[in-house]
């Protein structure tokens, strides 16, 4: 069993840039990749980052590559999701979420979840 928790959400400028953190309980989160979603109101919820359990490989979706920077620290038992050059199209609920295996990026292989943390982007 994983829990998860997230934070470091809220409100920004365009352009400007948060930090999110999701911190782990459980013993096996450390043999998990893990990865950001987001869900915007009256839309599915889409993938937007993931890292490999050795934090050595990590993988984006096209909207957020070369803005967004996901990390892992395992002693820390957390992941962190950078983003940088905020849109106002970034503005959703943030997930992380954990997996059995890299590169996934569809909601049905990730199998714990976070309760989510909201940012939005002003113009």
């Amino acid at each position: 069993q994983v829990q998860l928790v997230e934070s470091g959400g809220g409100l920004v400028q365009a352009g400007g840039s948060l930090r999110l953190s999701c911190a782990a309980s459980g013993r096996t989160f450390n043999s998990y990749a893990a990865g950001w979603f987001r869900q915007a109101p009256g839309k599915e919820r889409e993938f937007v980052a993931g890292v490999k359990w050795s934090a050595d490989i990590t993988y984006y979706a096209d909207s957020v590559r070369g803005r967004f920077t996901i990390s892992r620290d395992n002693a820390k038992n957390t992941v962190y999701l950078h983003m940088n050059s905020l849109k106002p199209e970034d503005t959703a609920v943030y997930y992380c979420a954990t997996a059995r295996h890299w590169l996934a990026v569809t909601t049905n292989e990730y199998n714990y979840w976070g309760q989510g943390t909201q940012v939005t982007v002003s113009s």
